[in-house]
């Protein structure tokens, strides 16, 4: 006799490419075949890149199309309807409008195992007045909306905790990478090279992640004026939302650095294990992260990192990589240059243990598991 499935409906605000994003899809990759979990999904505004993706593997995605917090009754309403449509055993929700949204619509009607996600290790920091005032009704709810609150990092946890989270409910989950499937390609190595033009001798230091003030790319390229005065050999590849030729505050600040050529925009891509395959040394330079999914990728490629001390940065990269303190441009400078002036063997060495950090203690199969363990106790089956 074949069980029944256990039914998640997964609550987020978008389905483009950030961390949280890419994870919800791996982690709903993971169970393609398996009948013992079924997901589903519902995005608050629209399906962005992701929800055709995941469409494409049998997952029903709604989008809401909730485009301010002014649409927020009405999509509450339509959120309300389709979770009475379709009662899930869990309903997971990712960040904080999700988590708010999603954990009333649950309690009123009366689902009881709902999990919050919390995706970052700021409180106060960052966001308008309003995100900030839904981040305090989120901790005074916590209380009573939510069954468990899945934090993607320790940091994150700690943060929230000492800002009124219930810490009785609260617990870490890290972010899972699978090796397998994220790996260094020479072969699109050389070809992203040879389109942009550059040349062997180059040192490529890479960024990648959306446009924000979070993620502080003005200070990556400020940082990167800096390190080019000393290391001729250095380029500057960002990838990202928004980081193409059209944002013009970062055009501006990279013609002012009197070499454009030395940095290349490539905006949004779905090939990131390529991308990163065409650098030599990953940036992470955010001002504030949870668990720095785009870090965790990085060492899966096997790339030497240098990475802000943000969230749970340090933590990942333990001493597979250098950490430098966040919002220092100094430093961030000094990291590039320390990073150019190691020889190929020592940068090999270093992306090595990167990866080997990664398959040793942040595979996907181990966040799955914790997850399961939490689906499973929802609906008190053993393993």
């Amino acid at each position: 006799m074949t069980a029944t499935p256990i039914h998640i409906t997964h609550v987020i605000v978008g389905l483009d490419v950030g961390g949280a994003e890419r994870f919800l899809h791996r982690l709903i990759e993971a169970h393609r075949g398996n009948p013992a979990y079924q997901h589903r999904v519902i995005s608050l505004t629209g399906k962005g890149v992701l929800g055709p993706r995941l469409e494409a593997g049998g997952i029903e995605v709604s989008a809401l199309g909730m485009r301010s917090l002014r649409d927020a009754p009405r999509t509450y309403a339509r959120l309300e309807r389709q979770l009475r449509a379709h009662r899930p055993d869990v309903l997971q929700c990712w960040m904080y409008y999700a988590d708010l949204l999603g954990g009333l619509a649950g309690r009123r009607l009366g689902i009881r195992h709902v999990l919050w996600g919390i995706r970052n290790s700021h409180f106060e920091a960052g966001g308008t007045p309003l995100k900030r005032a839904v981040r305090r009704i989120c901790a005074l709810a916590s209380r009573h909306l939510p069954w468990r609150i899945v934090c993607v990092a320790d940091s994150a946890l700690e943060v929230h905790a000492r800002a009124g989270y219930d810490r009785a409910r609260m617990e870490v989950i890290h972010n899972g990478y699978d090796p397998g499937a994220f790996t260094y390609s020479e072969a699109a190595r050389n070809a992203l090279r040879g389109e942009l033009g550059i040349a062997p001798e180059h040192l490529v230091v890479g960024s990648l992640g959306r446009y924000s003030a979070a993620k502080d790319q003005h200070g990556f390229i400020q940082a990167a004026q800096a390190a080019m005065r000393q290391r001729p050999e250095l380029r500057f590849l960002m990838v990202g939302r928004e980081l193409t030729t059209g944002n013009e505050a970062l055009v501006r600040q990279i013609a002012a650095t009197g070499q454009p050529e030395r940095f290349f925009l490539l905006g949004e891509r779905s090939d990131v294990a390529g991308c990163l395959s065409a650098m030599d040394v990953f940036c992470l330079h955010s001002r504030t992260e949870g668990f720095p999914n785009v870090l965790g990728e990085a060492m899966c490629v096997g790339l030497p990192c240098l990475a802000t001390d943000v969230g749970d940065a340090a933590l990942l990269l333990n001493d597979a990589g250098r950490v430098i303190p966040a919002g220092d441009g100094r430093a961030l400078a000094q990291g590039m240059v320390a990073m150019a002036e190691l020889d190929e063997s020592e940068r090999r060495a270093m992306g090595r243990r990167a990866r080997q950090r990664i398959t040793g203690h942040f595979t996907l199969g181990h966040s799955v598991d914790r997850f399961e363990s939490l689906y499973r106790t929802a609906v008190s089956r053993p393993s």
